[in-house]
């Protein structure tokens, strides 16, 4: 089963700038899709040839957006309010939680995709961050306990190491690089999820998922490690072979992050 995760930075601009392309060629049997900022019946409209589609899109109209698209039926499907309960409802927190289950040969596959805020230091919106970031916390020990196979996916908007980052010495204070924020991710790795991408990838800088679009960030690979796969136990120990989809040049880009894409063997 090919899995992938990206951040799509507008679902419809990246549709007319190049994705089905993308996802022709790659040919994934499950895609988990961030920043979609469209209504639900665009989304469903765009990917009803072929797909299932889970999709929350933002009361905050323009913003955030999680969708799940599944070759195969998707059961059992939550968003935000149904796990965090009424923090979920909050405006600021819809469009950035979706999950549903899969069938596979080996059993149910828990499937999540998810966008934490950004966030910004000294601002409510680095609160909102870590008001989230403790809601996922809960919601990961809840599917540790209830899934033997999951998988959260999508943009967590923070690099784990320094091997994440490629400027990190300029970057110490810097939403998304922030020790505090960083504790998260030693949690969540530390109580039995898996990195899968730098499993697989090993102690090495990168692979790269974000660039900024300010300067030559792109064509430096000068970029942020940021959108992950975190797959129980279990899944990850499925996993075979991981790669970035990084698109050949600045021009052909169809959105600011690459997916991630991750085989397992189920």
């Amino acid at each position: 089963m090919r899995i992938a995760t990206v951040n799509v930075n507008g679902v419809r601009a990246a549709l007319r700038k190049g994705m089905l392309e993308w996802l022709d060629q790659a040919a994934p049997d499950v895609v988990c899709m961030q920043e979609v900022r469209a209504p639900d019946a665009v989304v469903q409209e765009a990917f009803a040839g072929g797909w299932h589609v889970a999709h929350q899109e933002s009361e905050q109209k323009g913003r955030s957006g999680v969708a799940i698209l599944s070759r195969t039926p998707l059961e059992d499907v939550k968003v935000a309010v149904d796990v965090f309960g009424p923090a979920g409802a909050e405006a600021t927190h819809t469009g950035r939680w979706v999950e549903g289950t899969v069938t596979t040969p080996v059993g149910p596959l828990r499937v999540i995709s998810t966008y934490v805020h950004s966030g910004e230091v000294g601002t409510p919106k680095q609160d909102d961050k870590y008001w989230f970031l403790d809601l996922v916390t809960l919601r990961l020990a809840e599917l540790a306990r209830d899934h033997e196979l999951a998988v959260a996916m999508g943009d967590v908007n923070i690099a784990h190491t320094n091997r994440d980052i490629r400027n990190w010495k300029g970057n110490l204070k810097t939403a998304g690089f922030l020790p505090e924020e960083r504790a998260y991710l030693d949690s969540w790795f530390g109580s039995g999820w898996v990195d899968v991408h730098r499993t697989l990838s090993g102690d090495v800088d990168g692979p790269y998922t974000w660039w900024s679009q300010r300067g030559k960030a792109f064509d430096n690979d000068a970029g942020w490690r940021i959108d992950y796969q975190i797959a129980s136990a279990k899944l990850a120990a499925l996993a075979t072979t991981v790669r970035v989809d990084r698109q050949a040049s600045w021009d052909t880009r169809w959105t600011d992050h690459a997916p991630l894409v991750v085989d397992y063997t189920l």
